[in-house]
């Protein structure tokens, strides 16, 4: 009987598993396929103070992961600068030219919130907020077109 309900708890911690997506390729065929927008996130994990936060306190929320999984399409380029956390060649060139596309004044971190074909609905970056307002301001980038 332990064992059913463990199972349980376990099942209901993985119901609203978010998932960040590291290829935008995969994570556009993904929003078309599901009918939802992208949130393209452009992060220093290792060293953006701002990032750590609006990964501390929005990201991991359950109230953000909740809304995300029923929402979006999340896909993270993350710029680290420490050699233990460096990325492929391949991924530091993809997130080099999502920059390029999307991010040219390199602000960290920064959301962009876009259609599931790519084009900008709008942007933000690091907010004091807390997960519920920084949700509504999401959902208020989307509507702005």
């Amino acid at each position: 009987m332990k064992s059913h309900y463990l199972f349980l708890l376990l099942i209901s911690t993985f119901t609203y598993a978010q998932h960040w997506e590291n290829d935008f390729e995969n994570g556009k065929k993904n929003a078309v396929a599901e009918n939802k927008n992208i949130v393209l996130v452009f992060s220093g994990s290792d060293w953006c103070a701002p990032c750590m936060k609006l990964d501390k306190t929005i990201w991991s929320s359950e109230e953000f992961k909740t809304e995300a999984d029923k929402n979006w399409i999340l896909v993270k380029a993350d710029f680290p600068k420490k050699k233990t956390n460096s990325l492929s060649e391949n991924q530091k060139n993809q997130n080099n030219h999502l920059a390029e596309q999307y991010n040219k004044e390199g602000h960290f971190p920064l959301v962009v919130i876009l259609d599931k074909n790519g084009k900008i609905l709008g942007q933000t970056g690091y907010k004091n907020i807390s997960p519920t307002a920084y949700i509504e301001l999401l959902h208020t980038l989307e509507k702005k077109i």
